[in-house]
């Protein structure tokens, strides 16, 4: 959990995210938590490697992200893979659905991350991959790692 200059505290990336889509645009939005989810989502205790946002009802809706149960909590915790709501403009809404009405093009989670003491997360558009653009995703990412080797070896 990275904190940066800016205030915002990073909880989680989707990395996976990063391979599997080509990310066109993003968009920050607050989520809607209930009573415990807070407090878990502070612990670290949630996944969304598989999560994804859709339009419905002229609402901004999280699908597939869970949030464990708070440890400490009581009989009122909330259900872990609950449709969540997001929070945005109508507007960046409207925006949204279009781009998504588009063939290929959907609404992935990139990162999850406190602000001010909310919950925030970024919303990307995203393209899927083709396993061609997979393998150069791959390929870059070796040779960048290699040439940092070299860089390191050289200054010692």
């Amino acid at each position: 959990m990275a904190k940066t200059a800016t205030g915002i505290k990073i909880l989680s990336n989707n990395r996976k995210a990063h391979f599997n889509y080509t990310v066109e645009d993003t968009l920050e939005c607050g989520i809607e938590l209930q009573g415990t989810e807070v407090k878990s989502m502070r612990n670290g205790k949630f996944s969304f490697t598989d999560s994804y946002a859709r339009v419905k009802n002229g609402e901004l809706i999280l699908y597939g992200f869970h949030i464990s149960p708070y440890e400490f909590g009581n009989i009122y915790n909330h259900d872990p893979t609950r449709e969540r709501r997001l929070l945005a403009h109508k507007q960046e809404i409207k925006r949204l659905q279009r781009r998504v009405d588009e063939r290929g093009y959907t609404l992935v989670p990139l990162k999850v991350y406190l602000k001010g003491g909310m919950v925030k997360v970024l919303i990307g558009i995203c393209k899927g991959k083709q396993t061609h653009d997979k393998r150069q995703s791959i390929k870059n990412k070796d040779l960048k790692r290699d040439a940092e080797r070299e860089m390191r070896d050289r200054l010692k």
